[in-house]
């Protein structure tokens, strides 16, 4: 009888050490394949650089010939020729940095941290490095670079059930037209380092060009700043570009960080930190985003402020943007994760709401909307759109000055949200 019991336990005793050894050699299969994994994904995304600059804030820019930026990865844009300019600029820009009479309303002008230690040649285009860590911190290889699934705003008009976005925890403060034609849109934002409480959450805020139907196949092309610890490692305040065919679910990207916009611009790098920024009570910084699509062409084109024509999505990338927008939207938006079970703390903007005005709040100013003539005109019928006011606000006005705006945005979690 000792001898069965001291076999049994000898065999259990090997059975225990084959199942850890099993698990072991299990879990380090998977994360030798995912280092494998993630190792391929930098390749394709971190092409060879003529030059490579050091920023300041710890970012690597590498300046990469034109013909060989990720985009060119697409199997549709291999013999694709670059349009290196516009063959039109929309007609009617409204005045750059028309300020109103009010010297402490004169906004100033901002870079990138990364111009303080060099420049892309003509010919490259700079791109932010992506390093492993990047990747890593998304949920998946095949997510890094990607929104949620749903992350848009639906204003009530265009939404059958009022909580629907509320289930994905992304919040609004916007201002939107709806029911027209649209072939581009056009603001100045100022630009802030709103607080992020938890580093899945981001704060940002954006110019919105949509088409299509919402919960299913919609396009969208998207501007403007943000904060996300999630995508870039830090708190920093950094200029965005996204796309989307299929409504966030398997098309599109951030930046540069898949086959699709084009870049042709030498001097701004997508994903990049903007400085300075605005300040509560005291100087304000903001800049310029213009969207359209060129009438011969075909392609939506991008200006960030009044010198810089980045480049352009190809018109393929889309379906119903191949044509027109039927909606426009710009205005801020935040993840709220529900920390603790209670609102996040996640600021929107300048983290104020908009009634305290400039200075103070966050805005968006000389909105304007490309009509069917290549014209900027100001939007008609604007209206507004957020889940919950006494998170995040809005409010709009227009003057002869800042033509159509809005002030937005807020602190999130407060004694009246919670």
């Amino acid at each position: 009888m000792d001898v069965r019991r001291r076999q049994a336990a000898g065999a259990v005793v090997v059975l225990s050490i084959c199942l850890v050894v099993s698990l072991s050699c299990g879990a380090a299969l998977s994360v030798t394949r995912l280092k494998l994994e993630v190792k391929r994904h930098l390749k394709r995304l971190n092409k060879p650089a003529v030059k490579s600059i050091q920023s300041p804030d710890g970012d690597i820019i590498d300046c990469i010939p034109i013909s060989h930026q990720p985009a060119f990865d697409h199997p549709f844009l291999k013999d694709h020729k670059i349009q290196m300019r516009p063959s039109y600029h929309p007609e009617g820009l409204f005045t750059e940095n028309k300020a109103s009479t009010e010297s402490s309303e004169k906004p100033k002008s901002n870079v990138q941290l990364w111009h303080l230690n060099g420049m892309c040649s003509e010919g490259t285009i700079p791109v932010r490095r992506t390093k492993e860590d990047d990747v890593l911190r998304a949920s998946s290889v095949r997510r890094y670079g990607r929104k949620k699934q749903k992350a848009f705003p639906l204003p009530r008009s265009a939404k059958p059930e009022p909580d629907l976005i509320n289930q994905n925890g992304h919040q609004h403060a916007i201002a939107y037209v709806q029911g027209g034609e649209f072939y581009g849109a056009k603001a100045t934002m100022n630009v802030w380092e709103p607080k992020i409480q938890q580093p899945n959450e981001f704060s940002l805020s954006q110019i919105w060009i949509l088409g299509g139907l919402f919960n299913e196949d919609l396009n969208s092309i998207e501007a403007g700043w943000q904060v996300s610890p999630d995508l870039y490692g830090d708190n920093n305040t950094r200029l965005f570009t996204y796309w989307t065919s299929d409504a966030y679910q398997a098309t599109g990207c951030y930046n540069l960080l898949c086959s699709g916009f084009i870049q042709v611009n030498s001097e701004i790098a997508m994903g990049a930190s903007i400085s300075p920024v605005s300040a509560y009570r005291n100087s304000q910084y903001d800049i310029g985003i213009l969207i359209w699509k060129d009438p011969n062409e075909g392609h939506w084109w991008m200006q960030f402020g009044s010198d810089y024509v980045l480049g352009y999505w190809p018109s393929f990338l889309f379906s119903y943007l191949t044509e027109s927008a039927s909606m426009v939207e710009w205005g801020g938006e935040v993840v709220n994760s529900e920390p603790d079970g209670q609102h996040t703390t996640t600021q929107m903007g300048s983290g104020h709401f908009p009634e305290e005005g400039f200075g103070k709040a966050s805005y968006f100013k000389n909105i304007q909307v490309v009509d069917s003539s290549n014209n900027l005109k100001a939007p008609s019928g604007l209206s507004t759109y957020t889940e919950q006011s006494n998170c995040y606000d809005v409010q709009i006005g227009s003057n002869s000055d800042w033509g159509h705006f809005f002030y937005y945005g807020g602190p999130g979690r407060n004694p009246n949200c919670s």
